[in-house]
């Protein structure tokens, strides 16, 4: 339920200013139709020589400004400096609870509030005694309220029984992602992004989007990231579920959603990571298809079900070797989810990327676990991978969706 906005910065701010309790405080974000100096802002306590200070670090589109003050009225001048800036939401660590606070389009506030277990908050003690360094990393807070927005969590910031795997999935993803986009601007390969110049990322068959707005708030609002991020279903339903939600949430500006076909997606830009999660059977190879057109630096794609290579193997001759497996139903399928997967990895090499094929999330809490990470190079696969490919295609008697859809 939302409250003044005045009295959740009082909230927020108590808890900056408590030298005993805070771990760390973090603003990010913009108001509707306001923009702050800053894109993100970062607070905590550290301990110098010449004593406690309120250590206060400022991210503009290039670089970080830190400068400490001492606490006491100085501390509560930049307290309330920063407070009176249009950020769009505050993020508040304690060593005994988490504040979130998220701005409404109408100027009220969102506060959600967790506690922390009692080793929780041990575990961000300093070995001097100062209680003031990092809680366990969680990429998204559970008190964040996009997990309260997709039905992760409750509305105390607690994840709900029934979807502990699906928060493990979210954070799982949202590590590699964070690996991939990090090193790839470390690499050049991704250019910095700048309030003109924002992350663009587009989501191809976003379906709930649950990932596709954990994404966003991650890299936009917890990280502070500029990012302007699409989502793409065919379904009508879907996009107005989801713009309504990106509405709800403040995101409607920068994670809009758009109702169409994966292959005839289009943006104003290429985007620089494309995703592809969970999308069905060959909805996935048109993801790819269309990365690989957008000749977009990022790819992440993970695939649900593989029917087309299924129902082609059962119509098929497999190489001697493996006639075997495919006479069995339940065998034949993962033999064609393997394959298909293989299949996928090895165009997209000949396209000028690097693939890796990584397990995402243990196979335990989900089946769909298998993820696709495709980093663009340029550099050219080269014959004897064209031949590998083309000998592996041949023995099996298969027409792979994908290649289909790139000699277009």
């Amino acid at each position: 339920m939302s409250r003044p906005l005045a009295d959740a910065l009082s909230e927020v701010r108590s808890a900056v200013l408590d030298d005993t309790v805070l771990v760390r405080a973090v603003a990010a974000g913009r108001r509707r139709g306001q923009q702050p100096p800053w894109r993100r802002v970062e607070l905590r306590y550290v301990r110098l020589k010449a004593g406690l200070r309120l250590q206060v670090t400022t991210y503009d589109d290039r670089q970080a400004h830190t400068r400490n003050v001492e606490p006491g009225p100085a501390a509560e001048d930049a307290v309330d400096d920063l407070l009176a800036l249009p950020f769009g939401s505050w993020h508040v660590d304690t060593t005994d609870a988490t504040l979130q606070m998220r701005v409404t389009k109408k100027g009220d506030a969102l506060l959600h509030r967790r506690r922390r277990d009692p080793g929780e908050g041990r575990s961000a003690a300093q070995s001097e005694g100062q209680r003031h360094d990092r809680v366990k990393a969680r990429l998204l807070d559970p008190g964040d309220p996009v997990l309260h927005a997709i039905g992760i969590t409750d509305h105390e910031g607690r994840v709900k029984p029934s979807r502990n795997a699906k928060y493990r999935q979210v954070e799982e993803f949202l590590r590699i992602l964070a690996a991939v986009v990090d090193s790839a601007l470390e690499s050049g390969r991704l250019r910095t992004p700048t309030a003109q110049a924002p992350l663009r990322i587009v989501d191809l068959g976003c379906g709930n989007a649950y990932l596709s707005f954990a994404a966003f708030g991650y890299l936009s609002r917890t990280r502070g990231m500029p990012v302007r991020m699409v989502g793409v279903d065919v379904r009508p339903a879907s996009r107005q579920r989801n713009a309504e939600l990106a509405g709800e949430l403040g995101f409607e500006d920068e994670l809009t959603f758009m109702e169409g076909a994966i292959a005839e997606a289009q943006t104003e830009q290429a985007p620089d990571v494309v995703l592809a999660l969970h999308a069905c059977d060959t909805a996935t190879d048109e993801a790819l298809a269309r990365a690989v057109r957008w000749r977009a630096p990022l790819l992440l794609a993970a695939p649900c079900c593989h029917h087309d290579l299924q129902q082609q193997l059962r119509g098929g001759s497999a190489p001697s070797p493996y006639r075997l497996v495919v006479q069995h139903g339940i065998l034949r399928e993962r033999m064609a989810d393997v394959l298909t997967d293989t299949i996928r990895a090895a165009l997209l090499r000949q396209h000028g990327y690097r693939v890796d094929v990584v397990e995402f999330v243990d196979s335990v809490h989900t089946p769909r676990n298998v993820l696709l990470r495709a980093v663009h190079t340029g550099a050219p696969a080269g014959p004897e991978a064209e031949q590998e490919y083309a000998d592996l295609v041949a023995a099996w008697g298969v027409r792979p969706a994908l290649a289909r859809m790139l000699s277009r």
